[in-house]
């Protein structure tokens, strides 16, 4: 049995676990409740659907064919969507969130078609906790480590039964 399968067989069970992890990604799937916690204190807390619901309903995410023209689609997106496009240059991806659903999927594609970009994916997605974090903290959650002056950045999860 892996650890996953035993820390899920504890809760069904009725234990109480907390968790903390740094992978935003098994907080979303093991946790009930979520706490983030940035330089030793709590910024936010509820269930992943809370957290996702604050930063907005949808996330243009693309991915350009060359990486030379990130920069321009991330440009492209700015205009379109609802806050600063983050990037991924080692991905070559690009997103923001978009309030507008599908209608700023299209804006998006008609902006970076027009603009000549091309790509090797682009769609309309729920923020997913990463996206939460970099919202909140203004920091990529596998970002570099604060100076050591610093408490740290931690992100906690607590998984009730």
């Amino acid at each position: 049995m892996d650890l996953w399968q035993h820390i899920e067989d504890l809760v069904a069970g009725g234990t109480t676990i907390l968790l903390t992890t740094q992978y935003l990604e098994e907080a979303d799937r093991l946790a009930h409740w979520i706490v983030v916690i940035d330089t030793g204190r709590v910024i936010a807390q509820g269930t992943a659907g809370q957290l996702k619901d604050q930063i907005g309903g949808a996330v243009i995410d693309l991915q350009v064919s060359d990486p030379a023209q990130l920069e321009v689609a991330a440009a492209v997106l700015a205009g379109l969507g609802d806050g600063q496009p983050q990037t991924d240059p080692v991905q070559r991806r690009a997103t923001v969130p978009a309030t507008g659903g599908a209608k700023s999927l299209l804006a998006a594609a008609r902006g970076l078609d027009d603009a000549g970009i091309e790509l090797d994916d682009l769609g309309l997605r729920r923020p997913s906790l990463d996206d939460v974090f970099m919202a909140l903290t203004g920091q990529r959650p596998d970002g570099p480590a604060p100076p050591p002056s610093r408490t740290g950045r931690r992100r906690g999860a607590r998984r009730q039964g």
